[in-house]
């Protein structure tokens, strides 16, 4: 649990690499999430070029940490695997288990989000030339942390409702 509860958004990186064997077992950990009658929608681009890097943050307004990140992933829906709108709920899973697998591996990441912004999906379109049935739908940029942060409790007990509202 403690790996869970103590995740937090990390947006400054230090000048480490990301080992490929690290990013490989951040994508073993995004393709293990749950997906709506396991068809497994997702697709995956890893964007180490520093050039892609340093581009995405001029039209993607919240991504200014790529600056220092050494290494992302594009989490991405493959349309023509999904048999309906879930895709977006397995992409979101996936996102999640990326997130939980690198803290539990001693790195920092933050989810950046691109769908259903259409500026934003045109944008990452582009930067990294993805097949129209294939939308980019979040970003992760990931890197050894250059910040510490507590854990956050965000428990609301008032948000919980039994049965009925």
């Amino acid at each position: 649990m403690d790996v869970i509860l103590s995740r937090r958004s990390i947006r400054k990186y230090t000048s480490q690499p990301v080992a490929k064997e690290l990013v490989k077992e951040l994508l073993e950990c995004a393709m293990s999430a749950p997906s709506a009658h396991n068809r497994q929608p997702w697709q995956f681009v890893v964007i180490d070029d520093r050039s892609i890097m340093d581009a995405i943050p001029k039209f993607h307004p919240y991504s200014k940490m790529l600056a220092e990140a050494p290494v992302a992933i594009l989490v991405c829906g493959d349309e023509h695997a999904a048999t309906d709108a879930f895709w977006v709920q397995d992409c979101a899973a996936a996102t999640e288990n990326i997130l939980i697998g690198a803290h539990a591996r001693g790195l920092g990441a933050v989810w950046l989000g691109v769908y259903p912004k259409e500026d934003l999906v045109a944008g990452i379109r582009r930067m990294v030339n993805t097949p129209e049935h294939i939308v980019p739908f979040a970003l992760v940029s990931v890197g050894y942390p250059a910040e510490q942060k507590p854990p956050s409790n965000r428990y609301d007990g008032s948000r919980v409702h039994w049965n009925k509202w």
